[in-house]
């Protein structure tokens, strides 16, 4: 089996895409509830935290907290 770097997999496939392609992605990841999209999902996720200020962080953290 291949040992695949699924955040440079993730990076590359979306490096030239617009925000309207990467808005597109997530939501059709989202509706179609497949499981194995979910790790891409969490390298859009990580690099959004990484990126983030504290402020937008404690909004994040907020929105889970009171959506769980």
């Amino acid at each position: 089996m291949a040992n695949i770097d699924i955040r440079k997999h993730i990076r590359n496939n979306f490096k030239k895409a617009s925000m309207e392609d990467i808005e597109n992605s997530i939501n059709s990841s989202i509706k179609s509830k497949d499981e194995v999209i979910l790790p891409g999902l969490g390298v859009f996720f990580e690099i959004l935290w990484e990126n983030c200020e504290e402020e937008k962080k404690d909004y994040i953290l907020s929105t889970l907290m009171n959506n769980i």
